[in-house]
């Protein structure tokens, strides 16, 4: 009741002080904004009329230099129409020069304000151009502040956020300007925290600087203050009988309603003093009781929430930085296992075979009598977990617990739902892998997360199933993404239409099997393979039938080639063999197979009511690392040049690099090819020449390939192996 009539009247008597300090700052601010145009426009003025007499002048070298001495302008400069500078003073004030006449505003500040005169001839025709200077500098923006008697501040151009350039404020306020001039615009004025008015001045018609004017407030000093003493002393008037009134009527009431609010805001800390054993007092201390309690709850959920946002940012890490099915799998059931404080868990992906197959456990004892991992059948309870594809928890009775389970008196699951959009499913797999479901199956869910027996002899809550559909859906994008991964990897490798290698993975090969070769003195024999006449096919029987030619010649490549020999199509009818630990006369022999397999069974191609028999043979060109080439890229080319050579003398045959007649099978080499050479698998002292261990040229890495050399058949469509743990 006192301090509301003090606080109008300080306010009132505050704010008539002020409008009066700021109608007179606003005037000194309008006479210096005045004096600013003034001495700008005076400046241009000289300057244009230094500029014409220079132009006018018989000698203008001489008439500049002056004009300059006579401070009529800090610089002159003559151009011709083309711009090219004819004759210039030095010293050249900074760039850039604003034309005085310019009325568009400038992206940055000007170096120096400048005016422009054509230089003519005695015909009247312009042949360039004058133009006097004047420095915008600090020496200049001192002298508008003298002028004008207010502090004066030019910006770096006209946007609201332009930093200072030059500026006469102290430097204790020049911050505060600049903040200040922000949303200001022309003929406004604002004040500042530190009691100083502002107004901005240009860019404008005949003035191109941003300048900021400022002046002091006039209002004095201790007016606020002598008005906030007047208001605290009111004020502490007001509390002193307020508190004599609560000690005696409401004071208990108000402390707990202030404790009230500050449970309301957060603060569970607050407590309330109990001062009598009434029944306010029983309210206060049943209050505190409370607050203890919820704070201990809180404190609770708080340690739990932070410790699963660790595991979550685990989780994170882990599907980021691998591709490694299994670790992935490990780390969840980990992250799952301390999030709901479970005694043991499981995770289990549908195999083949149509069990659960356990593929990462902790806590779980190995089946009594069953070697391997742990198998559930779709039947059982976690079984019917992948089934259903709803998530289940419970109890579990002694005597009706499913064998094949692990045994636990309690559990919680949920299932694998595999991602749909954006991914592609399981049954879009060529090939079933480990872990997936059977091959044209396609079920929404392939797997379970299971945790059996939460610690402390309580049952699973619903909360425990949330957080547990958040750790398999984790799991479930991390099988999605290395699927992808391998998938990707995979056709990055092979050729679509045969499944052998490409040309991509031929030179990654080459590279590491003449790196082999050289390290352990064995031989590798390289083929490079050509199909006779096979644009014939294609114009004869159409492209359809040539892919088909091109499909059975991979697929018989495939058959008389050995597991660790690799084969490539490098485009169109063109392929490339690799034989590691073969010498020449293993490499002939090889070569004479594929030739024999291509050209005593014609194709056929066309429809299955009347298929036509299309006759194909090859033509092969052998070459031999060492003997035809140090490098992977020397050996294919020595190989491709006896390919050239076998289709020179008639096709449907085989020539050794360097050599004139291609090797029977069985029989030495020809004389200047391989002759004395070793047979596939014997060793051989690698020789003395430069490059021998691979070429440079061919380091092409394939992204995402830490892959080891494939076992097996070497053409697609496996690509190589993803090694763990990368």
């Amino acid at each position: 009741m006192v301090a509301g009539p003090v606080v109008i009247g300080a306010y009132l008597v505050g704010s008539a002080v002020t409008s009066i300090d700021r109608s007179r700052s606003a005037d000194r601010l309008a006479v210096a904004a005045t004096t600013v145009r003034t001495a700008v426009d005076t400046l241009c003025q000289q300057l244009r009329t230094a500029a014409e007499v220079v132009a006018l002048a018989g000698d203008q070298a001489v008439a500049a230099r002056q004009v300059v001495d006579r401070g009529l302008a800090a610089a002159v400069r003559i151009t011709d129409l083309g711009g090219q500078v004819l004759h210039t003073t030095t010293p050249l004030p900074a760039a850039s020069w604003r034309d005085c006449a310019d009325r568009t505003p400038a992206d940055a500040p000007p170096g120096a304000l400048a005016a422009r005169v054509e230089l003519r001839d005695a015909t009247g025709a312009a042949r360039g151009a004058v133009t006097a200077a004047q420095p915008v500098d600090p020496a200049f923006v001192a002298r508008l502040a003298v002028l004008t008697g207010a502090a004066v501040t030019l910006l770096e151009g006209p946007d609201p956020a332009s930093r200072l350039r030059h500026t006469t404020e102290s430097a204790g306020v020049r911050e505060a300007v600049l903040g200040a001039v922000g949303g200001l615009e022309d003929e406004q004025v604002v004040g500042t925290d530190d009691g100083r008015y502002l107004r901005r001045v240009g860019p404008s018609d005949g003035q191109p600087l941003s300048l900021v004017l400022s002046v002091p407030s006039d209002r004095p000093p201790s007016l606020y203050a002598v008005l906030v003493a007047a208001v605290l002393l009111a004020v502490l008037l007001a509390v002193v009988v307020a508190g004599r009134l609560a000690r005696a009527t409401s004071r208990p009431l108000v402390e707990l309603a202030g404790a009230v609010d500050r449970v309301a805001r957060g603060d569970l800390t607050a407590r309330v003093p109990v001062r009598g054993r009434d029944e306010i007092g029983r309210l206060a201390g049943a209050f505190n009781r409370m607050t203890r309690e919820t704070g201990t709850y809180v404190a609770a959920l708080t340690s739990s929430r932070d410790q699963l946002r660790g595991h979550l940012e685990v989780l994170g890490d882990t599907l980021a930085s691998t591709h490694d099915l299994q670790r992935i799998l490990r780390v969840i059931l980990h992250s799952a296992i301390a999030a709901t404080g479970a005694r043991a868990g499981a995770v289990l992906l549908v195999d083949p075979g149509g069990l659960l197959v356990a593929q990462a456990t902790e806590g779980l004892e190995a089946p009594a009598g069953e070697p391997g991992p742990v198998r559930v059948p779709l039947a059982d309870l976690v079984g019917a977990v992948t089934v259903s594809g709803e998530a289940r928890r419970g109890r579990v009775e002694p005597t009706v617990a499913p064998s094949a389970e692990p045994p636990c008196r309690t559990y919680i699951a949920v299932p694998f739902a595999a991602p749909r959009d954006g991914g592609v499913p399981w049954a879009d797999s060529p090939s079933p892998r480990p872990g997936g479901p059977p091959s044209g199956a396609a079920p929404a869910t392939f797997g379970v997360l299971a945790l059996y027996d939460r610690l402390g002899g309580e049952d699973f809550a619903d909360d425990d199933l949330v957080t547990l559909r958040t750790f398999a859906g984790h799991a479930a994008v991390a099988v999605d993404n290395v699927r992808v991964h391998e998938e990707t990897q995979r056709l990055s490798l092979t050729d679509p239409l045969t499944g052998l290698w490409n040309y991509r993975y031929l030179r990654q090969s080459l590279r590491r099997e003449v790196e082999r070769a050289t390290r352990f003195g064995r031989m590798l024999s390289v083929l490079a393979l050509d199909l006779d006449r096979f644009k014939h096919v294609n114009d004869t029987h159409g492209h359809a039938a040539g892919d088909r030619v091109l499909v059975e010649f991979a697929r018989r490549i495939r058959g008389e080639i050995r597991e660790v020999d690799l084969a490539f199509r490098l485009g169109g009818e063109e392929f490339v063999v690799l034989l590691p630990e073969t010498d020449a006369v293993g490499a002939a022999t090889v070569a004479e197979r594929l030739g024999a397999a291509v050209r005593d069974a014609p194709i056929a191609v066309g429809g299955l009511a009347a298929p036509v028999l299309v006759p194909v043979t090859v033509s092969i060109g052998v070459a031999v690392h060492p003997d035809h080439g140090g490098t992977g890229q020397e050996v294919l080319n020595a190989a491709d040049e006896a390919l050239y050579a076998a289709k020179a003398s008639g096709r449907d045959t085989c020539r050794v690099a360097g050599a004139a007649k291609a090797p029977a099978p069985g029989l030495p080499a020809p004389a200047g090819s391989d002759e004395g050479a070793p047979r596939a698998g014997a060793r051989r002292e690698p020789p003395a020449q430069p490059g021998a261990g691979g070429n440079g040229s061919e380091s092409e890495v394939v992204p995402g390939s830490g892959a080891a050399t494939p076992r097996g058949a070497t053409s697609g469509p496996h690509p190589p192996r993803q090694s763990r743990g990368r």
